[in-house]
C-alpha cells in the first residue's frame, strides 16, 4: 500500500511550515503556531473526502482501534468478533481494553464469513469488527443485518482500505465507527498515524478526549481544561499530520494508478487456466491495493511460492498462510497468551481456546492465496516485465502436474 512511493515537494512544504513555527504538538501554543494547524486540516480533509461527520487523528492505526473500542464503551468481558485473517493490531486493541477477541473463518472475499459470524454469537457478544483486508471490503450488507438483528456495535477496521467504498459509502464510515492507518506502508502515509471515523458526535467527543489524557478541549486555555474521564496519550504530532495532509491530497491519484496497474496484472493472470481471484462484494469500490489470486491447491500454491523465490521475483508478493503477522496459523503468541502484563482470566481462557479451534475453512482459502502488491511507480515496461515473470513462473509449476486437479472449493458448504 505504497503511498510513500510518491513522496515529494508537497510533503516537504507542509512539514516545513510546521518547522517554521517550532510548534510540533497539535494542541496549545495558539499564538506561537501562527494559525498553522495541520492536524485539524487533515481531519477536515478526511471528513470532506470520505463524506464522514467526524475524524479524530491518532498516533497509529492500533491506537485508533483502541480509541474506537473505548469510545464505544467496549471493555471487560465484552466479546468482539473479528476475522482470522487480519493484522495483529486488531486483536491487540481488543485485548488492550479488557475485551475478548473471538476469531471466525474468512471466505473468498478474504474477510469475515457472515455465516461464521452468526455461529460465533453468544450473550457476551458486543461488537462485530470486520477487517477490510488488502484494499477490498467485507460483505457489509450481511454484517449490518447481523448487527441489527442482535443490537450489536459495528466497528470497521479499514486500515488497509483507505479510499475503498461499499455501495457508495466509504469503508470506515458505514458502522458506528471505523479506523484508518497511516503508517509507512499504507495507501496514505503519515510515517506513523491513524484516525477514527464516526458520524456520531458523542463517539467523536469520546475519541477526542480519550486520545489526549481525557481533556475536554473546551475553551482556549489548555491548563484549565477538565477531564471528564480517564484517557491516554494517543496524539499525533503536527509533523506527522503535515506529511499525511500532503499525502491525502494525492489519494485520488494513488487510487487511479492502482486501478490501472491492478487491471493490467489481473488481465494477464486471468489468461492462465485454473487461476481464480478473490470475490469483491462491490467491485466498483475496490481500492486495488493488492491483486489477490488463488491457485487450484495448497501444493501448487506452495510450489509457485518456491519457484518465485528461486527466481528472486517473490518480492512484493505475500503468501499470508505462512506469514507471521496476518493469519491465525502463526499467532502462537496470541494462542499461548504470551503477554508481559497479565490478561484477565476470561481473556486468557478465550485466547488459549484458539489452539483447538477449527480454522479448516480459513486454511482452505489462505493456503491457496497469494496477494500481489500493486506499485505506484511501475513504468509500462516494468509492469509488463513483472506480469511476464509472474505468469511464466506459474505456468512452469502448473506444467509439472501429471493431471489437472479440480479447483478447490473456496467456500465449502456448512
Amino acid at each position: 500500500m505504497p503511498g510513500f512511493e510518491l513522496f515529494g515537494e508537497e510533503e516537504r512544504k507542509e512539514v516545513n511550515e510546521v518547522l517554521s513555527t517550532g510548534i510540533l504538538m497539535r494542541y496549545g501554543f495558539d499564538a506561537a503556531r501562527k494559525d498553522i494547524w495541520k492536524s485539524r486540516e487533515l481531519e477536515h480533509a478526511i471528513c470532506n473526502r470520505l463524506q464522514c461527520g467526524f475524524a479524530q487523528l491518532t498516533s497509529s492505526g492500533t491506537s485508533a482501534l483502541t480509541t474506537a473500542l473505548a469510545a464505544l464503551g467496549i471493555g471487560s468481558g465484552d466479546e468482539v468478533i473479528m476475522p482470522s485473517f487480519t493484522f495483529v493490531a486488531s486483536f491487540e486493541a481488543v485485548l488492550s481494553v479488557g475485551a475478548i477477541p473471538v476469531l471466525v473463518d474468512v471466505n473468498d472475499t478474504l474477510t469475515m464469513d457472515p455465516i461464521a459470524v452468526r455461529k460465533a454469537l453468544t450473550p457476551a457478544t458486543r461488537c462485530i469488527m470486520p477487517v477490510h483486508m488488502c484494499g477490498s471490503m467485507a460483505d457489509m450488507d450481511a454484517i449490518q443485518e447481523i448487527c441489527r438483528d442482535h443490537q450489536l456495535l459495528l466497528l470497521e477496521d479499514a486500515c488497509q482500505s483507505i479510499g475503498a467504498s461499499y455501495k457508495g459509502k466509504f469503508l470506515g464510515t458505514i458502522g458506528d465507527a471505523g479506523t484508518l492507518s497511516f503508517d509507512f506502508v499504507k495507501t496514505v502515509t503519515c510515517a506513523e498515524g491513524g484516525a477514527v471515523l464516526t458520524n456520531n458526535k458523542k463517539t467523536y467527543i469520546n475519541c477526542d478526549g480519550y486520545t489526549d489524557h481525557g481533556h475536554d478541549h473546551i475553551g482556549n486555555d489548555r491548563g484549565a481544561e477538565l477531564h471528564p474521564f480517564i484517557g491516554y496519550n494517543f496524539r499525533i504530532s503536527e509533523l506527522h499530520a503535515a506529511v499525511g495532509l500532503a499525502q491525502f491530497r494525492k489519494l485520488d491519484t494513488f487510487l487511479a494508478i492502482q486501478k490501472k496497474n491492478h487491471q493490467f496484472l489481473q488481465g494477464e493472470l486471468a489468461k492462465i487456466p485454473g487461476i481464480k481471484f478473490r470475490t469483491v462484494p462491490d467491485p466498483a469500490g475496490d481500492s486495488h491495493t493488492f491483486l489477490s489470486w488463488f491457485m487450484p491447491s495448497l501444493q501448487l500454491t506452495e510450489a509457485v511460492v518456491t519457484e518465485m523465490k528461486s527466481q528472486q521475483i517473490f518480492g512484493g508478493n505475500f503468501y499470508w498462510f505462512d506469514h507471521n503477522w496476518h493469519y491465525i496459523r502463526k499467532w502462537d503468541h496470541l494462542k499461548t497468551a504470551a503477554t508481559l502484563n497479565r490478561l484477565s482470566p476470561e481473556q486468557t481462557i478465550a485466547v488459549k481456546k484458539l489452539n483447538t479451534q477449527d480454522f479448516t475453512k480459513s486454511d482452505a482459502i489462505m493456503g491457496c492465496c497469494i496477494s500481489t502488491a500493486i506499485g505506484l511507480t511501475w513504468t509500462e515496461d516494468q509492469m509488463r516485465e513483472k506480469a511476464a515473470k509472474l505468469t511464466t513462473a506459474i505456468k512452469k509449476v502448473m506444467a509439472k502436474q501429471t493431471s489437472t486437479a479440480p479447483f478447490m472449493e473456496l467456500n465449502p458448504a456448512d
